[in-house]
């Protein structure tokens, strides 16, 4: 379904992508992961045919960006960080003007208005002018204004900045929904629980190249990652964590407590409280830190994933 082929983009002197490469199965959705200026909204944008890269290709739905994109933006629908409605006007005629501008039959229009207010949650508040309605409420809005003209892509970038709970989680569940009915999504977030609760694989993306990709369990695995388990102890010495350090080495003391790290933290967390009562510590708590893609990016990177 999309196909994104060695992209490079350079503003000035910056080089905003350096060689971005990725497929998508129809039905799918892609995950760009990374920090605020790392690229992806220069993604979005050369896909959803804004911009032109300086080298590279998009094909989407077997038409080349470039070369036809018409027929490329038939098939997308784009929901930009920057909310696209009229506040003067409702909702409803919001939508109207954006199903005019795809050219949507008049008496299909209405029809699909109507599924995509009820889709978002919002028919009660069809007509209220767009100005009265909350963030999350305008972001819902502006979801629906992409999907009038039934596209085969979503792509979506940062869609849930700077809204409350109800509307981000109301907007994961139309997003599992179309993904379900066969749509491909590509979704860019800096924040990773969204990533792992909606995409199928994810890019993680860092000054412009895509450092790693995959399913999540592929990308636990693509590295030397490893858990932690993080205890505090009541006495910790350093006569005791030196007799510590002679039996276990992947180890590391901070204050009062230890970090043990392993591949396989089910299989020697036993072991590692055994090894600690035999020395004399005495257990304060017990922390299990698994891999998680803030863990992966930053190992990866060496900085974490909200970082500017």
């Amino acid at each position: 379904m999309i196909n994104v082929s060695n992209l490079k983009k350079s503003f000035g002197t910056i080089d905003a992508l350096r060689g971005i490469s990725f497929n998508i199965p129809q039905g799918e959705c892609y995950g760009l992961l990374g920090p605020n200026g790392a690229g992806k909204t220069t993604i979005i944008s050369i896909m959803s045919t804004l911009i032109e890269p300086n080298e590279g290709e998009v094909s989407i739905a077997g038409y080349n960006s470039e070369k036809n994109p018409l027929e490329c933006k038939k098939n997308i629908g784009v929901v930009h960080q920057e909310i696209g409605l009229y506040n003067e006007l409702s909702a409803y005629d919001n939508l109207l003007f954006w199903g005019g501008l795809y050219k949507v039959p008049k008496s299909e229009l209405t029809r699909r208005i109507d599924e995509s207010l009820k889709l978002l949650g919002l028919s009660d508040r069809k007509n209220d002018k767009v100005k009265t309605y909350s963030g999350g409420m305008k972001r819902r809005i502006n979801i629906a204004t992409a999907l009038l003209h039934k596209p085969k892509v979503l792509l979506m970038d940062e869609p849930t900045v700077g809204i409350d709970p109800q509307s981000r989680n109301l907007i994961f569940e139309v997003l599992e929904k179309l993904r379900e009915e066969g749509i491909t999504i590509v979704y860019t977030t800096h924040y990773m629980e969204e990533a792992e609760r909606l995409c199928d694989r994810i890019g993680i993306i860092d000054n412009g190249e895509i450092i790693a990709q995959g399913t999540m369990e592929e990308l636990k695995t693509s590295g030397s990652m490893k858990e932690t388990i993080v205890i505090s102890f009541t006495n910790l010495s350093d006569e005791r964590y030196g007799i510590l350090i002679k039996d276990w080495k992947d180890l590391q003391r901070i204050n009062d407590t230890i970090h043990f790290y392993s591949m396989n933290i089910q299989g020697v967390l036993s072991k590692i409280i055994l090894k600690c009562n035999e020395v004399g510590l005495d257990i304060l708590h017990i922390d299990i830190q698994k891999i998680n893609l803030e863990t992966i990016f930053l190992s990866l990177t060496g900085k974490q994933l909200r970082d500017k």
